[in-house]
């Protein structure tokens, strides 16, 4: 993250949770429907003490399950509402058909998703396979790293859902359990520099909505060909995205004085022969093992990934390119595949990386930490890799009975 000296500041030590709540607070949304679920929860009730206490102008509706909250934000959006919801997990899983629904009538609603293992083998323990588990549904993915990452990254989704060339939903990621408890000074921004952020969506043509008295189709049924237009309109959108979305790190930065580097924020890249493919909490551990890696002689970077859909594939083969090895790390499964999935995606570009080798890292799931010492190995890993040792192509870090591979 870059940053630039503030004129003024609000400094809070908050959890994810309240981050997300505050950053939701301050988009000032008109409809906010969730349903609690470890460890979102504290999402929810950060919003229901706000709306309570009327520091929070916005209808808030209770519902009986996370299906209806997303169908309730859906509804409110395409009738030209801003929205917000949050969930997790089994939650995710559960509002699943109306995600779809959502992503398909291009209704720009803005969610977060505090990462939890899914259904199989019931777990109350972090992991990204909630996140795998919807990322095709047509949704727009972010993913934060800390605290202050979450608060930003609300904020930058409403601008992106909402921009009149995009009009998809977005969904902000960060890792359950660690980010959604963790307290961490966090830079809370000011209403009016928040209300100067959004206000270009106010000077752009009205988007579509349901009036009294008109007619309006969503989710029509036998559109035929219309269909195969809409399909298409949408990948484009997703694929617009990508710019768009380095833009507004751009501007967000001139107002807040923070940016990222859009979908993806390069560490210690620039001459690294190794690097490390990462996303959320897990980056943060890695860079302090990068430093300390670093005064070693060994020249390691990190690439984080920040969007995740739609994959941000030319940023990271630019980034990439001529690298000598690559770990990629995932918290998640690709079932039907050895490697992690954003190991497998990456994999498909191999021919465009320059001769640069791939291995897959599988850690931080099911209640196992990505520890500084699973970092090292998986940085000397990479490293033997680079030097042309024979190195498994799959490696769960944290289970040592796999370590014979797939």
């Amino acid at each position: 993250m870059n940053t630039k000296a503030k004129e003024r500041s609000q400094i809070k030590v908050i959890t994810g949770n309240a981050a997300a709540a505050i950053g939701a607070k301050l988009a000032r949304p008109d409809v906010v429907a969730a349903y609690p679920i470890t460890p979102q929860t504290e999402v929810i009730e950060q919003i229901s003490s706000f709306h309570a206490s009327g520091e929070m102008d916005c209808e808030l509706i209770t519902v009986e399950g996370e299906n209806s909250a997303m169908n309730a934000v859906m509804a409110a959006s395409l009738a030209g509402g801003r929205v917000f919801t949050a969930s997790s997990s089994w939650g995710l899983v559960f509002m699943y058909d109306a995600i779809l629904a959502t992503a398909g009538a291009r209704a720009p609603v803005v969610m977060v998703n505090v990462n939890r293992e899914t259904p199989g083998i019931i777990a109350v323990s972090s992991g990204q396979q909630d996140m795998i588990s919807t990322r095709d549904s047509g949704w727009i993915f972010l993913i934060a790293e800390n605290c202050q990452e979450v608060l930003d990254l609300v904020l930058q989704a409403y601008r992106l859902a909402e921009d009149y060339d995009i009009q998809v939903p977005v969904m902000v990621h960060y890792d359950g359990f660690y980010l959604s408890y963790l307290s961490e000074v966090v830079d809370v921004p000011f209403q009016e520099d928040v209300d100067q952020f959004l206000s270009v969506l106010k000077d752009q043509p009205q988007r579509t909505t349901l009036k009294p008295g008109k007619k309006l189709g969503c989710g029509s049924h036998g559109i035929l060909g219309g269909y195969l237009e809409l399909r298409h309109k949408h990948v484009t959108a997703m694929e617009r995205s990508k710019a768009k979305f380095d833009q507004i790190d751009k501007e967000y930065e001139e107002i807040f004085g923070r940016s990222y580097g859009g979908q993806i924020e390069k560490y210690k890249m620039d001459d690294a022969d190794v690097v490390l493919v990462g996303s959320g909490s897990m980056c943060g551990t890695i860079k302090s093992v990068i430093d300390e890696k670093r005064e070693q002689g060994i020249k390691i970077g990190l690439l984080k990934m920040r969007m995740y859909r739609p994959f941000p594939s030319e940023k990271m083969i630019a980034a990439l390119k001529g690298k000598k090895a690559i770990g990629v790390v995932d918290r998640s499964l690709n079932f039907g595949f050895k490697g992690g999935p954003i190991y497998t995606e990456l994999k498909s570009f191999e021919s465009k990386l320059e001769g640069a080798k791939l291995v897959s890292f599988i850690d931080g799931i099911a209640n196992t930490d990505i520890t500084k010492e699973n970092v090292g190995k998986m940085i000397d890993m990479t490293g033997d890799l680079a030097n042309g040792k024979d190195v498994q192509e799959v490696t769960w870090v944290s289970y040592p009975e796999a370590q014979g591979g797939i």
